[in-house]
């Protein structure tokens, strides 16, 4: 489909309308997000549900934008109402147990953590305290309490107290048909070695099985794969149970194209009015959803699955081809294939950030193409998403960046003794012990006591390498291009001065 299928809506009102759209950072940092940018993956409505225990995803999925937006009633509200699956019809009252931002008086920080764990407390009990003190009166003795160690002390020397306080705080919320949910995220933040973060996860499991049998309270987690090994954190009574039951937080490509229509159709400007016509003209059926005293647009659910459709209007916008002709590909279907992760998963901010890169390179070189997003500014999109993608590897595991920086330049794929050849030139594996070494003040791969053969598989858990049927290693190009590796065919690596 070509461009001029938007006849009526020119190149430069769609940049201008997808420049206005389109955040510049997607991360939430723990702020609400706008309703109208809340886009539901069906997947993702079971999540949400207050009987959901763990909810898991790679960082981009959505775990922290779930978690902000649980605490909004007007969202609730609005989840409500687009998915009943989710089961939010009921009232809920949230509480956070724990997240991003340092709020002493609401959980304990890392530090806090760290010295409960070194005094001997108990996980499990650590994060009962934090849900006691939420349900606790302004006259229950925690909330007269200052500090934590005191709250801790006194949940671990009273359970009967405990026990009673819980049972009558559900029995009111059972009366009034209410839900009580605290949220936990960011678990990460929560330690800063794997073996205090595993047992305060397994702790946090513990607890959100404890609480199972109470009618109206729950606790719900949002935690990365990588913080849900079975043997470490499910090693408890029921513990498999808990991990059986957790919902991933999934996005398929047609989901990802819902999302980017959701921030077209609602964007503050007069051209989203312009783009549901243009595209409902197309068949892109859009929904109005009443929120109060506003108004939110969402494509019909029925209608993202038909990805013909899909491709058809957003190849109105880029043109039918990543080049000349066919052979360099479609892009509908070329973004996630170059933004997929060895698991095959794509996350939305990276696929936002690719979107956002490319209509600010297109704006620039509108005089070379006559499409809203040029074929050559999309490829500089996901080079910049790759970059984008990177830096959050380094701040969520530094230690990749040691055993990918000495890879540059090598073409994948390879085999695995030219990549231990690399390591070893650079002593990688050594560099990071001496990182990590006794004092675990960095979080070390899993496997690196196993050598060149157990960070390998760190990386492929992590879906940053992955084994081809040969035993080879490849990489997938949202993290080759940014790591400079190269690949015959593939999109540019980033180089040195790009700050890849």
């Amino acid at each position: 489909m070509s461009a001029n299928a938007f006849s009526f809506l020119p190149p430069d009102v769609l940049r201008f309308l997808m420049f206005q759209a389109l955040p510049e950072d997607v991360s939430l940092h723990g702020k609400a997000p706008e309703p109208g940018y809340v886009y539901l993956p069906a997947s993702h409505a079971k999540a949400l549900r207050p009987n959901t225990m763990v909810v898991e995803g790679m960082r981009g999925a959505g775990k922290s934008f779930w978690w902000a937006a649980l605490q909004q009633s007007l969202i609730r509200e609005l989840v409500a109402k687009l998915s009943p699956v989710a089961e939010l019809k009921d009232p809920i009252e949230v509480a956070v147990g724990f997240g991003e931002a340092q709020t002493p008086d609401e959980y304990p920080n890392r530090d806090v953590l760290k010295q409960l764990l070194l005094q001997g407390a108990d996980p499990r009990l650590i994060w009962k305290t934090v849900i006691v003190h939420k349900l606790s009166g302004a006259n229950d003795p925690v909330r007269r309490m200052n500090l934590w160690q005191e709250r801790y002390t006194w949940v671990r020397d009273n359970p009967e107290q405990v026990g009673r306080l819980l049972e009558a705080r559900d029995k009111e919320y059972d009366e009034k048909s209410t839900w009580f949910i605290v949220l936990f995220d960011a678990l990460d933040r929560a330690a800063d070695d794997w073996k205090n973060m595993y047992s305060l996860i397994r702790g946090l499991l513990e607890t959100a099985l404890e609480f199972r049998p109470y009618r109206r309270l729950r606790v719900k987690a949002f935690l990365r794969s990588d913080q849900l090994d079975e043997s470490r954190v499910a090693n408890f009574a029921d513990g498999s149970k808990v991990l059986a039951s957790k919902i991933g937080l999934s996005w398929p490509s047609y989901d990802l194209y819902g999302l980017f229509w959701q921030y077209l159709g609602n964007a503050a400007v007069d051209a989203a009015g312009q783009f549901r016509e243009a595209s409902g003209a197309l068949g892109l059926r859009w929904q109005r959803v009443a929120l109060g005293d506003r108004t939110i647009w969402r494509v019909a659910p029925e209608v993202i699955h038909e990805e013909t459709l899909q491709r058809e209007v957003f190849h109105a916008i880029t043109g039918p081809w990543m080049g000349r002709d066919h052979r360099r590909g479609y892009p509908y279907t070329w973004i996630p294939n170059h933004l997929s992760d060895a698991n095959q998963r794509v996350s939305p901010r990276s696929f936002l950030a690719a979107l956002r890169e490319a209509v600010e390179d297109s704006q620039n070189q509108s005089s070379k193409h006559e499409t809203a997003l040029y074929y050559e500014s999309i490829k500089r999109g996901v080079r910049k998403a790759s970059q984008i993608r990177v830096r959050e590897l380094k701040e969520d595991y530094p230690w990749v960046d040691v055993l990918m920086g000495p890879l540059r330049g090598l073409a994948v794929p390879c085999d695995f003794h030219e990549v231990i050849q690399r390591w070893e030139k650079a002593d990688s594996l050594d560099e990071l012990r001496r990182r990590c070494g006794e004092s675990g003040e960095e979080l070390a791969p899993a496997h690196l006591d196993e050598g060149a053969r157990g960070v390998r598989e760190d990386l492929e858990q992590l879906g940053i390498f992955f084994r081809m049927s040969d035993g080879r290693v490849n990489i997938p190009d949202v993290y080759r291009i940014g790591y400079g590796l190269g690949r015959k065919g593939g999109v540019k690596p980033v180089r040195p001065r790009d700050g890849g």
